[in-house]
């Protein structure tokens, strides 16, 4: 891991790797990251710049890297996929989260975007399933739950982490 690290590194911060942050750029350039539709809110939710700037610290990269492992639980996996999935870090996935999360996994393109209604009845659903609590958004532990009961989704983790 720390090679890999090290390797992202501009030449001249090799050295000081330990204290260097790898800028987000670079991390997009690994080949787990580099096709993954979640790219962006990975880097996002691992990186513990200050700035913004969605860097990484060694720390960060291992963080990161332990996720993607075959060896990390079902837990650890749908924790940070629920946090890659609330696109606006609210603690919940709510219908704008949902709508993202749906148009990330169908592509961008024309042929490939739901219709409004397709959406709509899509959501709906999810949270017919999901939103135990029936408050319109589903939460870290709802969504736990769902993942605990449906090993087709845990095993759809490996496209994401």
């Amino acid at each position: 891991a720390y090679k890999r690290f090290r390797e992202l590194l501009p030449k001249e911060e090799r050295e000081n790797a330990c204290s260097a942050r790898v800028p987000k750029s670079r991390i997009l350039t690994l080949p787990e990251l580099r096709a993954n539709p979640f790219q962006h809110r990975i880097c996002r939710v691992f990186s513990t710049s200050d700035n913004g700037d969605d860097s990484m610290s060694f720390e960060d990269f291992l963080d990161m890297l332990s996720v993607f492992s075959d060896s990390a639980t079902s837990d650890i996996k749908s924790h940070y996929a629920f946090r890659i999935f609330d696109f606006d870090d609210d603690g919940t996935l709510d219908r704008k989260d949902l709508e993202k999360l749906v148009n990330c996994l169908t592509g961008q393109g024309k042929e490939s975007q739901l219709s409004n209604e397709e959406m709509e009845q899509l959501i709906r659903n999810i949270l017919e399933e999901s939103d135990i609590d029936k408050d319109g958004t589903i939460n870290l532990s709802e969504f736990q739950h769902v993942v605990s009961r449906s090993p087709d989704f845990t095993s759809s983790f490996k496209i994401i982490l």
